[in-house]
């Protein structure tokens, strides 16, 4: 995630310091991923270093105010123009797991994958709640539509990695034995309902 772009881009709507600058972005990411304050200011720092931002006096009780220039009015031009490519793909925990889980002795790989899959549907179920929860249609800002779309990213997100579980359980029956607990029996009528659901809210 590029802090710094984004940042730029809140600074273009109007001159602020850090903790305005983290208070805005948290609203209308929806508090998704928090900024450490710290990370906001190291980062400020930064930006003026680079001539992408600069100070702006204050605001007389001691915070330091950053106006965007020139310069990074062009460099959040171009970061919005150009697709995110990921050229590294950024390091997946639970891949890594499993990928250790089937290389090591003794380790239940198949519960790592049911427990998974149960925690990765329950986060489902909340995304999707609170989609729509977020979907007023009397009362709707550009802000709220931020959000909803953040959501629908966590969702689409979320439901394939749940598809992915599926993957590695089938894999892992034709290739390692078969999983017999009575709750992997039951997985998938549960999973296809929850899926289910979670695409109506998303196409509504």
């Amino acid at each position: 995630m590029s802090i710094r772009h984004s940042l730029l881009a809140l600074l273009q709507e109007s001159p602020m310091y850090g903790y305005q600058l983290r208070g805005a972005f948290e609203e209308r990411t929806g508090s998704t991923w928090p900024l450490n304050i710290g990370q906001v200011y190291t980062t400020l720092d930064r930006l003026e270093r680079d001539g992408f931002a600069a100070k702006d006096g204050d605001d007389g009780e001691g915070h330091v105010i950053y106006s965007i220039t020139q310069a990074g009015r062009n460099e959040v031009d171009q970061w919005f123009q150009k697709p995110v490519v990921s050229s590294n793909p950024p390091r997946n925990e639970l891949a890594i797991k499993l990928a250790l889980a089937l290389t090591l002795d003794g380790v239940d790989v198949e519960s790592i994958v049911q427990a998974q899959r149960a925690a990765s549907m329950r986060t489902l179920q909340t995304y999707t709640r609170q989609r729509r929860a977020a979907v007023n249609p009397d009362e709707r800002d550009s802000q709220d539509v931020a959000w909803i779309l953040v959501l629908d990213s966590l969702i689409f997100t979320t439901e394939a990695e749940v598809r992915w579980l599926d993957h590695c359980e089938g894999w892992m029956r034709k290739h390692g034995g078969h999983i017999t607990s009575a709750s992997a029996a039951g997985a998938p009528a549960r999973q296809k309902s929850a899926l289910s659901n979670a695409e109506h809210e998303v196409t509504r």
